[in-house]
């Protein structure tokens, strides 16, 4: 078996085949400072003294690596000693190929208190640009990231007081599996119920085949003026989120295919990426590097609605401060265009906009004639919505010397093309190639879901209950269908975790059914008073001609815009307008009493938007976030089904008829991944819709086979997975019996050594899996409901998962404690107590279970106290409070009832209490008062929670300089420190954990 340090030697060795510099005298930090001196001063053409270095290096080092990696990219100023300016640089920033490539390995950043040594360092120029960590062969690269992120939380580590704060890349790789991602701060690597992943990527060629080989990925990736490339052209400093984004291997194709394109001159080409692939970020990479172009007199980025047009906007300047402003009317876009400012020469609008610009009945065509042989970079999103139009055809008429590129994640191909050219006799259908020439890249679906950058469909065709099954396309009656969406949407969504979208066929549609609900939900209520409902919120765009005739010309305005995609609303609002405004009056009274609101049909946006931040809100947990907050269904005809998207939206109702674009366009709002919670996009389609979507896989899964592409796209059928399950928890039991054991999960503690106690971890981990996918297939009949009961009953997996957890915690504990030091098996595995989470099992759940149960004989209770805590054990969400939660119930007098909210209090006085006594206990053993110890604690948690100072670094103190600590001191605050830690977890500062 490869061992890490034969991985490390042919790394090296690779290295020097391309070039660059081996350097085995650097291994320490004095090293490394005094050889970036030396090529700081070659290429600034400088002689420094040494006071002058020192000072140079004391500035340029930071804390902050955004900072760092804006200095990087930047010229900077410093004052000599003399009192001359120095204008300086830390790279050749116009052509980083011309830099100083060394590599350097196991270094060490002896800091004040920290003593990490580091596999392989790239640098550029001196400065610790890339790091590359090894794993062996048997370790998964996972590892090698949780080390990353280790060293970079471990305090005075290198990354902030060193040179180290100039990395900008992480790359690790056990030889046969290599990722990259990018350095932030405050980054997490955690397997706990949030599941916060790092974004890291794997390097792919220009048809998306992986190169995960190291030493294929060095040919690739690190070639020298390749990774320069990458750092100063393809790495993304986002200004307001002070983060730093790496763009994927796809991303880059693309980019550099438009690029290309200009600088060869070679016409107009588009980009198919699928939805859900991060258009606007290579977009605006795109255009800022078309920005720097000068043969480009300006590049307009063109979307074709107005939410879009602010919702671009906003991305981009999210990615660069002030990078566009905002167009609030034609005029506006007018001047702009007219505008030399450098600062004007990438522009967002929409196409309604530039064709109005372009109109010959409006004056500003005449301002704009002068500009008509200038060289524009015209790019528009997702073009297969707005350019077939009168608009499409202005502005090429008006820019002949434009090159036109086009966004797209549904082609236009003549199988789904609705616009045809008549020449003559012959009619011919427009599409996406016809009118943008070639494609330049592709980045499919089918890619996508390989690459798990978008998760993979499940498809409920309901069948209906002793009723004909519907006809393809044929409606059935909505009380039907709300009555089935009702039963069917807290397993579809994950006991509420996610939310939906339910997509109806008109407005007169979607009132009804808003309505319906109101109704359905009420009897629930009076049948059941434990019921919760379900939040239903409903938006569709208002009769424009309505609101012009009224006097509100710009509200009018503004959705005859949001209108020009919105095709059915826009045919729906022909007839009888006064019913539906009246309608959506009433609508938007209710979401105002729901949510506390204040919105009118007048502001029809500001209602619009504030829809669109609900869903989105779902990330919230109910204790930092009430589900009476949110929107579990929000009822639409068009909206919403295009360019919306929230990674907390899971399922798609359908009751329309959808086919091509338009079907996987609406389907793909339920497919952006989160964790394995959320392990595919839920669709339950009302419409018996298989072969439509048979069809647009067809056409837009880029496979030649549709039958392959199928099993890409969709998860497998309920059976196949049903006997997945059977045979994981049958081999579940195999391995118990393996260890002579009875298959019972109390069992589990008697296993004997490390590797039984991780195979146990390993085999459940996969049952759970299973039971996660299937506990949110909707289209379960009973008989496979009982199927699955009879695999594994609720109790006894519940009981399993308590085991997991408790196992897999203790594992987690020896890898946290000693890293590259724990044993090979251990280091190998996976945590993921994120499957284990469920959201209706949280804070909010238990309490209100408590709460039913007290007081109830026990023949009538729903659960009793035994089996709350054990159901509380066997959940990753409140793993941290599970002791103390236990302990409470414990505690109680089953035989005196109590509300949720005496409930709430009496423990967090509990809570107190068990403090407050552990700290006396603490006191007492180190014979000090009682009042000084709590006095202090009191001090570090008030600037903690009130002055939003980090744990860690109000920690780091009291850790550290054990050798100057007496030993009482040393006793003392390895017993404080554990308690501190404790009393801060879960504590919220501005929606952020301690440990953020």
């Amino acid at each position: 078996m490869t061992k890490e340090n034969q991985i490390e030697q042919g790394l090296l060795t690779k290295l020097s085949d391309l070039k660059y510099t081996y350097r085995a005298d650097i291994r320490d930090r004095f090293s490394l400072e005094q050889n970036f001196r030396e090529k700081f001063e070659a290429l600034n053409r400088v002689r420094l003294s040494n006071s002058e270095f020192a000072r140079l290096r004391d500035e340029i080092i930071t804390q902050d690596v955004f900072a760092a990696s804006k200095t990087l990219r930047e010229k900077n100023y410093f004052q000599r000693e003399d009192g001359t300016p120095l204008h300086y640089t830390l790279v050749n920033i116009k052509d980083w190929c011309k830099n100083d490539f060394e590599v350097i390995n196991q270094v060490r950043i002896n800091t004040e208190n920290s003593n990490h040594r580091y596999d392989v360092i790239i640098l550029i120029n001196g400065l610790p640009i890339v790091q590359i960590e090894l794993k062996g062969i048997s370790i998964s690269p996972r590892q090698a990231m949780q080390q990353i992120v280790d060293y970079k939380n471990d305090a005075g580590n290198g990354y902030t007081n060193s040179l180290m704060c100039f990395m900008q890349l992480f790359i690790v790789s056990n030889q046969s599996n290599t990722y990259y991602f990018a350095n932030n701060r405050n980054q997490h690597f955690q397997f706990n119920a949030d599941e916060q992943f790092l974004p890291v990527y794997q390097l792919a060629d220009e048809n998306n085949k992986k190169i995960t080989n190291l030493d294929l990925f060095a040919d690739k990736f690190l070639a020298k003026c390749t990774l320069g490339e990458m750092i100063s052209k393809y790495m993304v400093l986002v200004e307001s989120e002070q983060k730093l984004l790496v763009m994927r291997p796809y991303q880059i194709y693309a980019v550099k295919a438009i690029v290309d394109c200009i600088n060869q001159n070679r016409g107009n080409g588009y980009i198919w990426h699928t939805t859900g692939s991060g258009k606007t970020l290579t977009s605006f990479k795109a255009s800022t590097l078309l920005k720097e172009n000068p043969e480009i007199d300006k590049c307009l980025f063109v979307v074709d609605r107005k939410d879009l047009d602010r919702q671009t906007r906003e991305e981009f300047n999210k990615f660069q401060e002030g990078s566009v402003e905002e167009n609030t009317n034609t005029e506006s876009l007018v001047r702009r265009l007219l505008s030399s400012d450098y600062s004007d020469k990438v522009i967002v609008t929409t196409i309604q906009k530039l064709g109005l610009a372009l109109d010959d009945k409006k004056n500003y065509k005449e301002r704009l004639r002068h500009l008509s042989d200038n060289r524009m970079a015209i790019i528009f999103d997702e073009c297969h919505r707005s350019q077939f139009g009168e608009n499409h055809k202005a502005i090429k008429e008006f820019f002949p010397k434009a090159q036109l590129f086009g966004f797209t994640g549904t082609p236009i191909f003549p199988d789904n093309s609705t616009y045809t050219i008549r020449e003559g006799k012959e009619a011919t259908y427009k599409t996406t190639e016809s009118i943008f020439e070639k494609e330049l890249h592709a980045y499919t679906i089918t890619h996508a879901i390989e690459d798990k950058n978008v998760l993979r469909f499940h498809i409920d065709y309901y069948k209906g209950q002793g009723e004909a099954n519907p006809k393809p396309g044929e409606a059935i009656s909505q009380q039907a269908v709300v009555d089935a969406i009702l039963e069917k949407h807290d397993a579809a969504t994950n006991h509420r975790k996610f939310n939906a979208v339910f997509a109806t066929a008109s407005i007169n549609n979607a009132i009804e059914y808003y309505r319906l609900f109101k109704i359905a939900q009420q009897k629930k209520v009076e049948a059941d008073e434990n019921y919760v409902p379900l939040n239903i919120a409903c938006v569709f765009s208002p009769p424009a001609q309505l609101m012009a005739k009224e006097g509100e010309q710009k509200n009018a305005e503004d959705i005859k815009q949001l209108q020009e995609d919105l095709q059915q609303e826009k045919f729906d609002n022909q007839s009888n307008p006064e019913e539906k405004k009246k309608a959506l009056i009433e609508i938007i009274d209710d979401y105002n009493k729901q949510f506390g609101e204040n919105h009118s049909i007048n502001e029809f946006d500001g209602y619009y938007q504030n829809v669109q931040a609900r869903i989105k809100e779902q990330k919230y947990s109910n204790k930092d976030y009430p589900h009476k907050n949110k929107i579990d269904i929000t009822i639409v005809v068009d909206m919403l089904l295009t360019g919306f998207d929230s990674k907390f939206l899971n399922t798609l109702y359908v009751d329309k008829n959808l086919k091509y674009h338009g079907l996987i366009q609406a389907f793909s709002r339920t497919n952006r991944v989160l964790n394995d919670t959320k392990p595919y996009g839920n669709i339950l389609d009302f419409r018996s819709q298989q072969e439509q979507v048979n069809q647009a896989i067809a056409l837009f899964s880029g496979e030649k086979s549709e039958e392959k592409a199928i099993k890409i796209w969709m998860v497998d059928p309920a059976p196949i997975v049903i006997e997945e399950y059977k045979k994981a928890v049958e081999a579940l039991g195999v391995f118990m019996q393996e260890n002579n054991l009875v298959n019972d999960p109390s069992e589990v503690y008697n296993l004997r050594g490390d590797s039984a106690k991780i195979a146990f971890v390993k085999n459940f981990k996969e049952v759970q899996r299973l039971k996660t996918e299937l506990d949110q297939y909707t289209d379960l009949d009973e008989s496979q409901k009982e199927q699955i009961e009879n695999i594994l009953p609720t109790d006894r997996l519940l009981s399993f998962r308590s085991s997991y957890l408790e196992t897999a915690k203790q594992f987690k504990a020896i890898q946290d404690k000693e890293g590259n030091n724990a044993p090979e098996d251990i280091q190998q595995l996976d945590f993921e107590f994120v499957l284990f989470a469920s959201a209706v099992i949280d804070y909010d759940y238990i309490m209100n279970l408590v709460a039913d149960n007290l007081q109830m004989k026990p023949s009538k209770q729903k659960m009793s106290k035994d089996e709350i805590i054990r159901l509380l054990s066997a959940t990753a969400n409140l793993m941290d409070e599970q002791e103390d939660l236990s302990d409470y119930i414990n505690s109680l007098d089953w035989n005196k009832g109590q509300d949720v909210e005496k409930l709430r209090e009496g423990y967090q006085q509990f809570k107190a209490e068990k403090n407050d006594k552990a700290l006396a206990d603490i006191a007492t053993m180190h014979g000090l008062q009682t009042a000084n110890v709590k006095e202090f604690v009191n001090a570090i948690m008030n600037r903690y929670i009130f002055d939003g100072e980090k744990l860690t670094d109000l920690l780091e103190p009291l850790e550290l300089n054990w050798k100057e600590r007496s030993v009482k001191e040393q006793a003392f605050m390895t017993a404080l420190i554990p308690l501190l830690k404790k009393q801060a977890q879960g504590k919220e500062i501005s929606g952020l954990t301690a440990y953020e």
